[in-house]
């Protein structure tokens, strides 16, 4: 931390800025009302409203209608992407999505979840003549979205979910997700340790998906892709054994 004799003059705006973005990262799951900003932050009402409203105009922060309460947005989770691409995560998983993708032959993913949000890190494709254009690296998209988002979905709680969810109703609903879509996928992978859904994202596309094991919530996952008559039913149960086996082993 900077000490008062180092700070810089004429930096106190940007400074408070940067502490409320701090503690949205901080309280992201519940979000902070702007009394919240105000107790935590020590800053006068009038501050703390022209703050948030310009972190929210500027999608740094993002207001829940329902509750009025503010989390990070996906610009903060754009610039959290952007240090990912050297993460040791990539790294380290990517020798495991370029064998997954040699074996498979088809598309793999390397996933994070950021808050409400899965990015897509690494994609690579194998040899098959089906190619997946509907992800690529960079993409963001609510956590629950395809197979990779619905597996770590799973392994949260259902107050949780039911949080997202209404957070997130109308892209869930575009996806073919509504609630009773949403709680029978969930279910599912969490009996069989891995997703597999289809015509979610993309129409005639298949899927599977495992999280990397970690202790606590998923922080990230791997996910295989294809057309539907590539991905028969039987086919995504194979593929998501391999995945399970793979993950745990590396």
């Amino acid at each position: 931390m900077v000490s008062k004799l180092q700070e810089t003059p004429g930096a106190q705006s940007l400074r408070r800025s940067l502490a409320v973005l701090r503690l949205l990262a901080e309280h992201h799951e519940t979000g902070l009302g702007v009394s919240d900003v105000v107790a935590m932050a020590g800053l006068e009402r009038s501050t703390a409203h022209r703050m948030m409203a310009v972190l929210a105009e500027e999608h740094f922060a993002e207001r829940d209608e329902r509750t009025r309460r503010y989390r990070l947005g996906l610009e903060a989770m754009r610039l959290g992407f952007a240090s990912l691409k050297r993460a040791p995560l990539v790294a380290n998983y990517q020798a495991i999505v370029q064998r997954l993708a040699r074996i498979s032959e088809d598309t793999v993913f390397l996933l994070a979840r950021q808050g409400d949000y899965t990015v897509c890190l690494l994609r690579l494709d194998g040899r098959a003549p089906s190619r997946i254009f509907s992800t690529n690296v960079g993409d963001i998209r609510p956590i629950g979205i395809g197979v990779g988002g619905m597996a770590m979905l799973a392994t949260v709680s259902d107050e949780e979910i039911e949080r997202i969810y209404l957070r997130h109703a109308p892209a869930f609903q575009a996806a073919g997700l509504g609630r009773e879509a949403m709680a029978r996928n969930v279910a599912k992978t969490r009996r069989l340790g891995y997703c597999e859904m289809a015509d979610t994202v993309t129409s005639n596309v298949a899927g599977v998906g495992a999280v990397i094991p970690h202790q606590g919530s998923a922080f990230a996952a791997v996910s295989i892709a294809s057309s539907k008559s590539r991905l028969s039913l039987a086919r995504r149960a194979e593929l998501g054994q391999l995945l399970l086996r793979t993950l745990t082993a590396a």
